[in-house]
């Protein structure tokens, strides 16, 4: 895909599948709502006690799919890898919130100063999730020639 449907394909509400290396070194894939950001990297948010923020803070190396299609001729996909940066600060994360709750639960935007108040006080016990992607490979099964 080129870069405008990376970031058209990334513009769609999915879910990504987060891979950080769990305390075994095995990955420990676990599925994230996200928001895209126009520099092409994503952000999350999450627990900050919960066992990928543990991860993450031993290895912060990750890689990160976000695919669609059931049959074989629509196959479509990202793979981001890169390193995550986990950002403390509660105003990034209340953002993070509105932002999932526009993009997902179909929250009007006009809502999203609201949202980010309401969501102040549950903040501190979270985290938020930069993902600045190394590299990014994608596919569209439906470009090629014929299909299968």
């Amino acid at each position: 895909m080129s870069d405008d449907e990376i970031a058209a394909f990334l513009a769609e509400p999915r879910t990504l599948t987060l891979v950080t290396l769990g305390p075994d070194g095995f990955p420990d894939p676990v599925a994230m709502w996200f928001v895209p950001d126009t520099d092409g990297s994503v952000w999350m948010r999450t627990y900050a006690k919960s066992q990928k923020v543990v991860n993450l803070l031993r290895d912060a190396r990750v890689a990160a799919l976000i695919e669609s299609g059931s049959r074989y001729a629509e196959l479509r996909g990202v793979q981001m890898s890169g390193t995550i940066d986990v950002v403390h600060d509660v105003d990034v994360i209340c953002g993070i919130f509105a932002d999932l709750m526009i993009r997902y639960e179909g929250m009007s935007s006009e809502y999203r100063a609201s949202a980010i108040e309401g969501y102040r006080s549950k903040a501190p016990k979270q985290v938020g999730l930069h993902l600045v992607p190394a590299r990014v490979v994608s596919w569209d099964h439906a470009k090629q020639a014929g299909g299968i």
